[in-house]
Protein backbone atom coordinates (compact mmCIF):
# COMPACT_ATOMS: atom_id res chain seq x y z
CA UNK A 1 0.00 0.00 0.00
CA UNK A 2 1.36 3.53 -1.21
CA UNK A 3 1.35 5.98 1.57
CA UNK A 4 -1.02 8.46 -0.50
CA UNK A 5 -3.53 5.39 -0.04
CA UNK A 6 -2.16 4.52 3.68
CA UNK A 7 -2.85 8.43 5.01
CA UNK A 8 -6.34 8.07 2.96
CA UNK A 9 -7.16 5.07 5.39
CA UNK A 10 -6.02 7.11 8.89
CA UNK A 11 -8.33 10.19 7.38
CA UNK A 12 -11.00 7.84 7.03
CA UNK A 13 -10.60 6.12 10.52
CA UNK A 14 -10.17 9.46 12.06
CA UNK A 15 -13.21 10.81 10.97
CA UNK A 16 -15.14 7.95 11.46
CA UNK A 17 -13.62 8.75 15.40
CA UNK A 18 -15.11 11.59 15.40
CA UNK A 19 -18.87 9.69 14.82
CA UNK A 20 -19.02 10.86 11.23
CA UNK A 21 -19.51 8.42 8.21
CA UNK A 22 -16.15 9.29 6.46
CA UNK A 23 -18.48 7.64 2.70
CA UNK A 24 -20.96 11.09 3.21
CA UNK A 25 -18.19 13.16 3.68
CA UNK A 26 -16.14 11.59 0.33
CA UNK A 27 -15.62 14.16 -2.23
CA UNK A 28 -15.05 14.18 -6.11
CA UNK A 29 -11.48 13.02 -5.81
CA UNK A 30 -9.69 10.29 -3.79
CA UNK A 31 -8.40 11.66 -0.62
CA UNK A 32 -10.88 14.56 -1.14
CA UNK A 33 -13.75 14.60 1.90
CA UNK A 34 -16.12 17.51 3.74
CA UNK A 35 -17.22 17.71 6.97
CA UNK A 36 -19.02 20.46 9.06
CA UNK A 37 -18.45 22.07 12.64
CA UNK A 38 -21.07 24.65 13.67
CA UNK A 39 -21.71 27.14 10.65
CA UNK A 40 -17.92 26.06 9.79
CA UNK A 41 -17.63 23.65 6.65
CA UNK A 42 -13.94 21.99 7.10
CA UNK A 43 -12.32 20.18 3.70
CA UNK A 44 -9.90 17.62 4.10
CA UNK A 45 -7.20 16.71 0.83
CA UNK A 46 -4.57 13.69 0.73
CA UNK A 47 -2.63 14.83 -1.87
CA UNK A 48 0.49 14.02 -3.75
CA UNK A 49 2.91 16.86 -4.86
CA UNK A 50 4.78 15.48 -7.86
CA UNK A 51 7.25 18.28 -7.89
CA UNK A 52 7.96 17.54 -4.27
CA UNK A 53 7.62 13.74 -4.72
CA UNK A 54 5.56 13.49 -1.38
CA UNK A 55 2.22 13.39 -0.11
CA UNK A 56 0.71 16.17 1.96
CA UNK A 57 -2.47 16.27 4.22
CA UNK A 58 -4.20 19.68 4.79
CA UNK A 59 -7.10 20.59 6.71
CA UNK A 60 -9.06 23.88 5.59
CA UNK A 61 -11.91 26.26 6.10
CA UNK A 62 -13.80 29.12 4.18
CA UNK A 63 -14.18 31.65 6.48
CA UNK A 64 -15.03 34.32 4.63
CA UNK A 65 -15.66 36.17 1.29
CA UNK A 66 -13.43 39.44 1.17
CA UNK A 67 -15.08 40.71 -1.51
CA UNK A 68 -17.45 42.81 0.66
CA UNK A 69 -15.02 44.07 3.55
CA UNK A 70 -14.28 48.04 3.12
CA UNK A 71 -11.19 47.68 5.70
CA UNK A 72 -9.46 45.15 4.25
CA UNK A 73 -6.39 46.09 6.35
CA UNK A 74 -8.05 46.05 9.45
CA UNK A 75 -9.39 42.45 8.68
CA UNK A 76 -5.47 41.45 7.77
CA UNK A 77 -4.12 43.04 11.27
CA UNK A 78 -6.72 40.84 12.79
CA UNK A 79 -6.21 37.95 11.44
CA UNK A 80 -2.29 38.22 11.56
CA UNK A 81 -3.13 39.07 15.63
CA UNK A 82 -5.07 36.06 15.84
CA UNK A 83 -2.80 33.76 14.27
CA UNK A 84 -0.56 34.52 17.04
CA UNK A 85 -3.26 32.68 19.40
CA UNK A 86 -3.96 29.86 17.11
CA UNK A 87 -2.19 26.60 17.36
CA UNK A 88 -0.61 24.83 14.32
CA UNK A 89 -2.86 26.78 12.26
CA UNK A 90 -3.64 30.43 10.39
CA UNK A 91 -5.63 32.20 8.72
CA UNK A 92 -4.67 32.85 4.95
CA UNK A 93 -6.13 34.61 2.05
CA UNK A 94 -6.74 33.00 -1.66
CA UNK A 95 -8.96 33.67 -4.48
CA UNK A 96 -10.74 36.36 -2.61
CA UNK A 97 -11.36 34.45 0.71
CA UNK A 98 -10.16 34.17 4.26
CA UNK A 99 -9.22 30.63 4.63
CA UNK A 100 -8.47 28.58 7.99
CA UNK A 101 -5.44 26.25 7.17
CA UNK A 102 -3.15 23.83 8.10
CA UNK A 103 -0.64 21.65 5.87
CA UNK A 104 2.29 18.79 6.87
CA UNK A 105 3.90 16.04 4.97
CA UNK A 106 1.58 13.10 5.35
CA UNK A 107 4.78 10.47 6.11
CA UNK A 108 4.54 9.78 10.20
CA UNK A 109 1.24 11.55 10.05
CA UNK A 110 -1.44 9.68 12.79
CA UNK A 111 -5.23 9.07 13.52
CA UNK A 112 -4.59 11.05 16.83
CA UNK A 113 -2.69 14.41 15.23
CA UNK A 114 -5.64 13.76 12.57
CA UNK A 115 -8.27 14.08 14.86
CA UNK A 116 -6.85 17.45 16.39
CA UNK A 117 -6.58 19.01 13.71
CA UNK A 118 -9.51 18.31 11.93
CA UNK A 119 -11.60 19.58 15.79
CA UNK A 120 -8.69 22.11 15.84
CA UNK A 121 -9.89 24.16 12.23
CA UNK A 122 -13.34 23.03 12.71
CA UNK A 123 -13.38 25.33 16.29
CA UNK A 124 -11.28 28.01 15.30
CA UNK A 125 -13.31 27.95 11.90
CA UNK A 126 -16.79 28.24 14.08
CA UNK A 127 -16.07 30.69 16.49
CA UNK A 128 -13.95 33.13 14.20
CA UNK A 129 -16.34 33.02 10.93
CA UNK A 130 -19.06 34.92 12.37
CA UNK A 131 -17.27 37.53 14.80
CA UNK A 132 -14.96 38.24 11.60
CA UNK A 133 -18.10 38.26 9.45
CA UNK A 134 -19.73 40.29 11.24
CA UNK A 135 -17.40 43.00 11.97
CA UNK A 136 -16.01 43.26 8.11
CA UNK A 137 -18.46 42.05 5.60
CA UNK A 138 -21.01 44.97 4.84
CA UNK A 139 -23.54 42.18 3.47
CA UNK A 140 -23.34 39.85 7.02
CA UNK A 141 -26.86 39.08 8.31
CA UNK A 142 -26.87 37.71 11.76
CA UNK A 143 -28.23 33.95 11.47
CA UNK A 144 -31.62 33.32 12.15
CA UNK A 145 -32.28 37.11 11.76
CA UNK A 146 -32.59 37.20 8.06
CA UNK A 147 -35.89 38.03 7.00
CA UNK A 148 -37.46 38.43 10.33
CA UNK A 149 -40.64 40.71 11.12
CA UNK A 150 -39.81 43.34 13.78
CA UNK A 151 -41.59 43.14 16.82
Amino acid sequence: MSELENTYLLVENAIRKIGVDPALCKGDKPGQYTMKQGSASVWIDVLFIPRENSSYFQVMSPVMSIANVSNKAGLYEELLAINDLLYNVAFTTYNNFVWLKTIREAKGLDEDEIMAQLRRIGTYADQYDDILRQKYDSTYQAPGVAGRPPQ
